[in-house]
């Protein structure tokens, strides 16, 4: 008992209210600094993710198989130029859409009756196996106007795309596809 008395006469002393207040001080100014630290984590990644990527899922089969119902996408938005093949997220008609670059500013598109689709006058070929039949609405052979881009959606025979609403003004593409995550039963 008297060492507890002693103890406690001990905790008192203005050396020990001191010692007790630093440390206090310590841990507060510690704390406060780890919940700026927390802010501006929270801050840069709020940006990255809000100004530099797109994060969304893709709806519908317009670009299958490349891109199927659910999956999904991140595109990069600070894209300087796009190029032809490139796969990107837009809005037309206030829709948000994914869609394959086919053609940029003055090129000149055609699309014929058997499927076969031209740019520039040459034959594009690749890994599309749905033809590209012309819609009504645009004339063909077509000319991109100036800072636009023609967009086709890889399933060519259903999807919505630049043959349905027009070319897309460069400034409603969002961002160049980087990566696309496959949904697996989610």
């Amino acid at each position: 008992m008297a060492a507890k008395q002693k103890q406690i006469k001990k905790d008192r002393t203005p050396e020990a209210v001191i010692r007790r207040r630093l440390e206090d001080a310590r841990y507060n100014t510690e704390l406060i600094q780890l919940i700026q630290r927390l802010v501006i984590i929270a801050l840069a990644a709020w940006i990255f993710l809000t100004k530099v990527l797109v994060i969304t899922q893709a709806h519908g089969q317009n670009m299958f198989p490349s891109v199927k119902d659910g999956d999904l996408i991140i595109a990069f938005r600070l894209q300087g130029k796009y190029q032809k093949d490139d796969i990107v997220i837009c809005t037309a008609d206030g829709q948000p859409y994914i869609g394959r670059i086919a053609a940029n500013e003055n090129d000149v598109i055609n699309m014929d009756e058997t499927g076969a689709l031209t740019v520039n006058g040459t034959a594009q070929t690749g890994e599309i196996i749905y033809p590209t039949v012309a819609k009504p609405g645009i004339e063909y052979p077509y000319r991109v106007p100036d800072d636009s881009v023609f967009l086709l959606g890889d399933y060519r025979s259903a999807a919505i795309d630049s043959r349905d609403f027009g070319p897309v003004p460069k400034r409603n593409v969002k961002g160049k596809v980087i990566t696309i995550l496959r949904r697996r039963q989610l």
